[in-house]
């Protein structure tokens, strides 16, 4: 009898032959520039504040945690894949990024779009990755016409031109503001989340950037961490279980998002701006769980508490804690190809890797593109 992980495989592989293709978008990109927050961090908190990741975060992919909230691969690592390119080392880690060269990451996770807070778990906020990127264009630059011993650790010049430049952030703006904030005050702050968002993307293209893709936010009301927290009363809840206020405000904060990119696509004419619909893929997949080979669109596979969110906000993956006199470790579920969730708030590769496909049929992107089946193939488990 084939495993769940096989059978998954090979349901991702008949879909993709499905799909109709048109027109054909180059990928052929030599490097990548991701800012962002855990939905595409490499490793970037691990080594920015000295955070801990235990087991089993990393347990399908890279057999050990890998710096990535996830039981292995991200949507980036998927696209990384699809491009050709090797996974991306995050700009902050000193130690295990032998080379820059097909690009960095600067996401962290809880990183916010707007300036850190004086207790935030995230200093780098996307002012602070713009910073950092800049200083990063800096060195290559300066380390470029002093031989050939750093030329196979960093990039040449023309590819922070000829690079995507990728961005998956503002979750953490959207729904971590509901904490100390009414509705109507989230909403309100939208305007001024994205401002601080247009003004890095401004810098970017100053700094030379001309390839933009943008994704916007998922549905956070299904996020079983939010849940908990806002969805104890069920009138709270639409018919999926998730959290309304969040899913409106994820709605209300993508819409101005997109009028964004809308206006970065006309204000650059010599860029690409991409916006990637990445909130109705999620939707859908939580929706139509079943129909993508998956069990549990909501619960948590890593987590405490059991159904239906398993989910304790006082202990974590991996973590052993003593919880009302009790000790208890937080271990996976045993196969987390059924589960869309991983840990209450990041998605399982398996999720990343259907997110990924789905992006890679263009027809969630703006604008749409479709490309050959090659290039999709290269998606696998």
């Amino acid at each position: 009898m084939a495993s769940k992980s096989s059978t998954l495989q090979n349901f991702t592989l008949l879909f993709l032959i499905c799909i109709p293709f048109s027109s054909s978008i180059d990928f052929n990109y030599p490097a990548v520039f991701n800012f962002g927050d855990s939905n595409s961090d490499t490793g970037g908190l691990v080594a920015g504040v000295g955070d801990t990741l235990l087991p089993p975060n990393g347990q399908t992919y890279f057999k050990k945690p890998s710096g990535r909230f996830c039981d292995g691969r991200l949507i980036i690592d998927f696209l990384m894949d699809a491009m050709d390119l090797p996974y991306l080392n995050p700009y902050l880690d000193s130690i295990d990024a032998p080379s820059f060269k097909k690009g960095c990451d600067f996401a962290v996770a809880a990183s916010t779009i707007l300036p850190a807070t004086a207790n935030a778990v995230s200093p780098f906020s996307f002012g602070i990755q713009v910073a950092q990127f800049i200083r990063f264009k800096n060195r290559v630059l300066d380390l470029q016409p002093k031989g050939r011993k750093s030329d196979k650790y960093i990039p040449t010049v023309e590819v922070f031109q000829k690079g995507l430049y990728t961005f998956d952030i503002g979750q953490n703006d959207v729904a971590g503001a509901f904490y100390s904030k009414t509705y109507d005050q989230v909403i309100a702050s939208i305007p001024t989340i994205l401002a601080e968002f247009e003004a890095g993307i401004e810098t970017l293209y100053d700094e030379g950037a001309r390839n933009f893709w943008i994704h916007n936010t998922g549905p956070l009301g299904c996020l079983a961490q939010n849940i908990a927290k806002f969805g104890a009363d069920p009138s709270k809840l639409d018919e999926l279980g998730c959290v309304i206020t969040h899913i409106q405000a994820s709605k209300l904060f993508n819409l101005q998002l997109y009028a964004l990119c809308k206006k970065l696509q006309g204000q650059y004419s010599d860029a690409n701006v991409t916006h990637v619909d990445i909130f109705s893929i999620k939707s859908n997949l939580i929706a139509n769980y079943s129909k993508y080979g998956f069990e549990q669109p909501i619960m948590a596979c890593c987590g405490n508490g059991g159904p239906p969110l398993n989910y304790d906000s006082r202990i974590t993956c991996g973590q052993t804690k003593v919880l009302n006199g009790t000790s208890v470790t937080v271990k996976a579920c045993n196969d987390s190809t059924e589960y869309v969730n991983w840990d209450g708030i990041h998605y399982t590769e398996a999720a990343n890797h259907f997110v990924a496909s789905q992006i890679l049929t263009g027809k969630y992107s703006d604008p749409p593109f479709a490309d050959q089946m090659p290039f999709l193939l290269k998606l696998k488990f």
